[in-house]
């Protein structure tokens, strides 16, 4: 069996990053929406990246679209308690009554805990999301290794 979904992620730092360069990486689709201009706290994105621009700079409205565009979202935290803008986008979820899975670090299991939430939802357009790298550093690794696993579990 093949790991076949389209990533949909904001590409900020952190999450959202290590998402869409595991997508590129994969050879695999990736999409989303990004603030207008292109912005995120280390600058310009990449062009390299295929996101649309939302209407205005707002953080807010590129996570609100990336949740109602996808059929799921999965969230990344380091800490068990998700915060700030990674809880803003399960508030979201909720709000377009979008399937959403929080994985931390502390979780055994994570990648095949996406991949059973992958399968179960019929996911084809899976939005990652979570903390920034600032905030969490080190999270941008954990994300990219949990979806390595989550890819090779299936492959295998």
């Amino acid at each position: 069996m093949e790991l076949k979904i389209v990533i949909i992620s904001g590409g900020q730092t952190g999450a959202h990053r290590a998402a869409l360069d595991w997508a590129i990486k994969h050879n695999l689709p990736h999409g989303g929406w990004c603030p207008k201009g292109r912005i995120a706290l280390d600058g310009s994105l990449d062009e390299k990246y295929q996101l649309k621009e939302t209407v205005t700079e707002e953080y807010l409205e590129r996570t609100e679209w990336n949740v109602r565009d996808s059929d799921a979202t999965v969230v990344f935290t380091l800490a068990p308690k998700a915060t700030g803008g990674a809880q803003k986008t399960l508030t979201y979820a909720r709000k377009h009554k979008k399937p959403f899975l929080h994985l931390h670090k502390g979780i055994l299991a994570a990648s095949e805990k996406l991949i059973a939430f992958i399968e179960k939802h019929r996911v084809k357009r899976l939005n990652v999301a979570g903390s920034r790298e600032i905030k969490e550093p080190g999270l941008y690794d954990w994300v990219m290794d949990s979806l390595d696993k989550a890819k090779d579990s299936v492959e295998k």
